[in-house]
């Protein structure tokens, strides 16, 4: 059942790469790349418990985190609000 799970997240993150790359607006690139980090996410979860390993768990905790940090940074880039905190 892990398997058809991460084939599924696979073909899913191939799918939402499509809405990043042709996205016709900046907020729809975005949310796809925010969709593709959360299914990579879920992929790095399902293949931890699959393999048995924590430390894929710690390595998903970090993505995560960066990956909120990152979606921020665009945001504020791209609504042109620079300098404020």
């Amino acid at each position: 059942m892990l398997d058809y799970a991460m084939h599924f997240l696979v073909v899913s993150i191939l799918v939402s790469m499509i809405r990043v790359v042709i996205g016709p607006t900046v907020a729809d690139r975005m949310i796809g790349l925010n969709l593709v980090a959360a299914q990579t996410l879920a992929l790095l979860v399902v293949l931890s418990v699959s393999m048995e390993r924590l430390v894929l768990l710690d390595v998903a905790l970090v993505y995560d985190i960066f990956g909120f940090v990152g979606l921020l940074v665009l945001t504020r880039y791209f609504s042109g609000r620079k300098g404020e905190l």
